[in-house]
């Protein structure tokens, strides 16, 4: 009996250990819907899953100019409509991915000459960003995904906050280490995009294309603007000589730096899928 029992036990345990596996697994959406495979469809009240790809922009910060030169993925769902929209992030947690962005200059600071031909430019630039001083700004999410805000009508009718993501900024190099950050899970930066105005910052929403059943949006040509954020002082840089290196940091970036003489951009394309079709497709 303490055998069969024993069994039964490990056995419920097996089966549930197995269905939390299987809960937070991956979807395996196909044709125009595959891009969604991380919607968090699991959750019964998912209405609409988001994928954005941002692959044009950039971020000012104090100082320094920072453009988007490699692609940012925003990936997750919601439920709600308009401005009662609720945002759960990617199912493998990947909700904003962590993609590290060359900062022109490095540590110190050095550009090649505008006047120089393009190809010249493009060359000593990148000889900088490989080499000792090189330094890369990758932006994180600092609280969680649930803390993301969406708008799907401010995004349409060009107004108020679209999209708010609470951000840090970590900047890595051999020297700074693998704790230098702008911003912190406890004091985040708050960036609150708009597709209206924001400072001196306008932007238009784009164009919007839908596939013949209405079930998956698409807007690309469009911008996300801020220029009202501020942003902290940087932190942790050069580990146990942080006290040091921070205020270096933080003189050649700028920082802090307070709110509208930052900058933050977005350009790319968004597509917001019906979750049924999504789950459909599969």
């Amino acid at each position: 009996m303490k055998r069969f029992i024993t069994g039964g036990v490990l056995t419920a345990l097996s089966m549930l250990a197995f269905a939390s596996v299987a809960m937070g697994a991956s979807h395996n959406p196909k044709g125009e819907f595959a891009q969604f495979k991380e919607c968090p469809l699991n959750r019964a009240t998912i209405t609409d899953c988001i994928y954005s790809v941002s692959n044009g922009g950039g971020f000012t910060i104090g100082k320094k100019t920072v453009p988007l030169v490699n692609p940012v993925t925003l990936q997750g769902g919601f439920e709600g409509a308009g401005s009662e929209v609720k945002f759960f992030g990617a199912e493998n947690g990947d909700t904003l991915s962590k993609t590290p962005q060359p900062v022109p200059g490095g540590l110190l600071g050095v550009t090649a000459p505008t006047w120089w031909p393009k190809f010249i430019q493009d060359w000593f630039n990148n000889q900088i960003n490989a080499g000792f001083t090189g330094v890369t700004a990758t932006v994180e999410l600092a609280a969680p995904a649930t803390s993301i805000k969406l708008s799907t009508e401010n995004l349409l009718i060009e107004e108020g906050n679209a999209l708010g993501l609470p951000v840090k900024i970590k900047l890595s190099n051999q020297i700074l280490g693998s704790n230098c950050y702008i911003g912190s899970n406890s004091n985040p930066v708050q960036i609150d995009f708009t597709t209206g105005t924001s400072g001196k910052l306008k932007a238009p929403a784009g164009a919007l294309t839908f596939n013949k059943e209405f079930t998956l949006i698409t807007i690309s040509g469009g911008k996300l603007v801020n220029n009202t954020y501020a942003a902290p002082a940087a932190s942790g840089c050069g580990g146990i000589f942080s006290f040091l290196v921070d205020p270096l940091v933080n003189s050649i970036l700028g920082t802090p730096s307070p709110s509208g003489t930052n900058t933050a951009t977005l350009e790319g394309k968004l597509q917001d899928g019906n979750a049924l079709a999504v789950k459909a497709s599969e």
